[in-house]
This record gives structure tokens, C-alpha cells and sequence, in this order.
């Protein structure tokens, strides 16, 4: 009887995911490589339940893997893994001395479109609380600043200090709170310390978001959903960022394109996710904040400023004149930045058609919204929709 041949099958790549699980972001990113490998794989992936501080596992020295994709921790871990000579993308760190290509969200439209937010808001007076431990951190709040001072606009700044215990930390945090002039809108660069500094703020007394408005970064629903009240938190893409690096390491490991040493993919970060701790217009005069109120709750019913007038008791001269002192924008310019927003985050959070969309978002033509969308982000729908996905 004759032997059956089989071939032999396909060695299956061997990658280590060196990621941390305890936070959202981190639980994004894995998501995002499951969902690349689901498409391009099979892998084999060593994974395990990590925190932001876990170190370099000790048998992956001499293991004949693949390829990494890492989070690093320290110095040491970065030793570690150049020291295994494998293809390594970095997830985490762009400060630490490493040639290893980096994928991660762009800081610089982090702390500036949180700083539009609040603007946006009606906010003049801004201050942002920062950790300095992590070089992303300083890099969201220095754009924050930056987009601030361009505007003409001073911020006060608190930086967290690890060296205080948990109580005298909060006490110096409720007293900077204290402090500052109000109302004011506050970035805090990432969801831990906004929760903090809303509880800092319940200690002090200080109505969140009438005196203080809060906002996060990193969306983290624990945290946000925690905290009291909710935080409005901006949404990192961590899902995109992970499907990113799978993709740059699958080429690597093929041989298909080898990147270039240090290189950085930086990806443009999601919408705000707005929760109690921002849903306030700052703004005075009574009439002007009734205005904004009213534009934010019904600009995608197809109202006009002639309807806006008429429910402030103003005339729309007036109207214009009032709010374009206050916030920079007419009444029109405002409906349209509101419907243009939830354009915004229908495309990247739904598979509405356009003609869907334009019906919700208070268009009579979605080929007007499509050619005035265009004009304003310099994309075309199906493009924004590429960019700013999930993933």
C-alpha cells in the first residue's frame, strides 16, 4: 500500500505581544492586532495579562520568535529587547534611545482639539493638570498650551507629584482648583487624572461643569463612567494603532518592507466623547448661552438663525452681533459646526450611507453636505471615514 505524501505545512509566525491590558488603551491596541491577524494571519501570539510597569519576560531572551510588538516599560526592557535581534515595533515610548519604528497617536491634535473643545465651550480662562512621569503626557499638555497662547489665551498648569501621599496630593489639587479664576475648563492629559481632579474638585466644593469643566484623554469607560460626575474624555484610536503595528510587522517579518530606523506612524486621535463633566456652554450673558444651548440640542433639525432669534427673544442682528463678540462665531457658523461634528462622528462610528447621515445631521442634500464637508476638512466623506475609524 503506498504512503500518502503531505506537504508540509506553513510555519506560522511567532510574534510576542508585550502590551499592557490594565487600561482600555492597552486593551484596544491587542484588540486591533486580534483583528489584523483574523484578517492576515494565522499567527502565533504569546500574550498575558500585563500592567503599565510589568518588565521583559525573562524567557523571551532566547526565544525563536518572530517579531515583538511592545509597550516598554524602561530602559532595561528596552535593553531586552534589542538584545533578542528581532523585529521589534514600539507602542508606547518615543524618548527612550531606540531606533525601533513607533506607532501611536499624534499628540499635537490631542491637546489641540481638546483645547478647541473648550473653546468651543464658550471657556476663556484654561488651566491643564499634567503627569510628567510619561513623555506623551508632556506632549499633549505643551499643545494644549500652544493652541491656547495662539488663540491669546494664558493656562495655568499643575503638575502631579508622585512623591506626595494619596490625601496631601488631593488637598494641593483642591487648593490649585481653589485657586483658579472661574469658570474655567481644565485638560487633564489623561482619564486617571481627571478622575482625580474631579474628585479634588467634589472635596473643594467647586461645581463641575458650572465652575470647572473637565476634560480626559484616552476614553477609558471605567474611569470615565466612574468618576462623578462622568468624564468628557477624548477617544484614542488604540484599536487602529494595534491593527497599524501588526501591519508594519507582517511586512518586516516577510521581508516586504523593512522600516526605517526610528520612523513614526502617527495616527490622528478620535472625537471627544462628551460627558457631564464638559456639557456646559461658558458663556455670561444669559441670552448668548440660551442661544448655544438651544443650537447644540436642535441644530440637526434643519432650524436657522432666524428660529435661534426667535427663541432667544432677540433680533438677529443682535443675535449676530453678541454671539460673534463672545465666541468668534456667528449663529450660522455655530449650526454648522455642530452638524458638521455629528457628520463627523457618524462616519467614524457607524456604516450609515450618506444620504443617512445628511438626514440626521439636518441636510436636505447629501450632495451639498458631501461638497461643503470637503471644503472644510480638505477629505471627501469616504476618505474621513478611511482616516478616523475605529480601526
Amino acid at each position: 500500500m503506498s504512503k500518502v505524501s503531505r506537504s508540509k505545512p506553513a510555519r506560522i509566525p511567532q510574534v510576542a505581544v508585550l502590551v499592557d491590558t490594565s487600561r482600555s488603551y492597552g486593551r484596544d491596541i491587542v484588540r486591533g492586532i486580534r483583528r489584523y491577524v483574523a484578517e492576515h494571519g494565522p499567527w502565533s501570539l504569546y500574550l498575558e495579562p500585563r500592567d503599565l510597569h510589568s518588565r521583559f519576560p525573562d524567557w523571551l531572551k532566547d526565544w525563536p520568535g518572530d517579531g515583538i510588538l511592545s509597550r516598554t516599560v524602561d530602559a532595561a526592557m528596552l535593553r531586552q529587547l534589542k538584545a533578542t535581534k528581532l523585529p521589534v515595533i514600539e507602542l508606547r515610548t518615543t524618548v527612550l534611545p531606540h531606533s525601533f519604528p513607533f506607532v501611536g497617536m499624534d499628540n499635537s491634535i490631542v491637546g489641540t482639539r481638546v483645547a478647541e473643545h473648550l473653546r468651543n465651550r464658550g471657556f476663556q480662562r484654561f488651566a491643564c493638570y499634567i503627569d510628567t512621569a510619561e513623555a506623551f503626557f508632556v506632549e499633549r499638555s505643551e499643545y494644549f498650551v500652544q493652541t491656547l497662547r495662539a488663540h491669546g489665551f494664558e493656562c495655568s498648569v499643575f503638575k502631579s507629584s508622585r512623591r506626595l501621599r494619596w490625601d496631601e496630593h488631593q488637598r494641593a489639587l483642591s487648593e490649585w482648583l481653589t485657586s483658579l479664576e472661574k469658570p474655567v475648563g481644565v485638560f487633564a492629559v489623561n482619564d486617571q487624572l481627571g478622575f482625580w481632579l474631579l474628585d479634588a474638585a467634589r472635596r473643594a466644593g467647586i461645581a463641575v461643569p458650572e465652575e470647572v469643566a473637565v476634560v480626559g484623554a484616552e476614553n477609558d469607560n471605567m474611569l470615565c463612567e466612574t468618576a462623578s460626575p462622568p468624564l468628557s474624555s477624548l477617544r484614542l484610536r488604540g484599536q487602529a494603532v494595534g491593527y497599524e503595528a501588526a501591519r508594519l510587522l507582517d511586512e518586516w517579518m516577510a521581508g516586504r518592507r523593512v522600516p526605517k530606523p526610528g520612523e513614526k506612524h502617527l495616527l490622528v486621535p478620535g472625537d471627544i466623547v462628551v460627558r457631564q463633566s464638559s456639557d456646559i456652554v461658558a458663556v455670561e450673558d444669559p441670552r448668548i448661552a440660551a442661544a448655544l444651548r438651544f443650537i447644540r440640542q436642535h441644530a440637526t433639525e434643519q432650524i436657522d438663525v432666524t428660529r435661534v432669534a426667535r427663541e432667544t427673544a432677540l433680533s438677529r442682528s443682535v443675535l449676530e452681533r453678541r454671539m460673534k463678540a463672545l465666541i468668534g462665531r456667528s449663529p450660522g457658523e455655530e449650526i454648522n459646526r455642530i452638524r458638521f461634528a455629528a457628520v463627523e462622528k457618524l462616519l467614524t462610528q457607524t456604516d450609515l450611507t450618506l444620504d443617512a447621515i445628511a438626514a440626521r445631521c439636518g441636510f436636505t442634500h447629501p450632495q451639498y453636505m458631501a461638497e461643503a464637508f470637503r471644503k472644510r476638512s480638505g477629505l471627501t466623506p469616504g476618505e474621513f471615514r478611511r482616516q478616523r475609524a475605529v480601526v
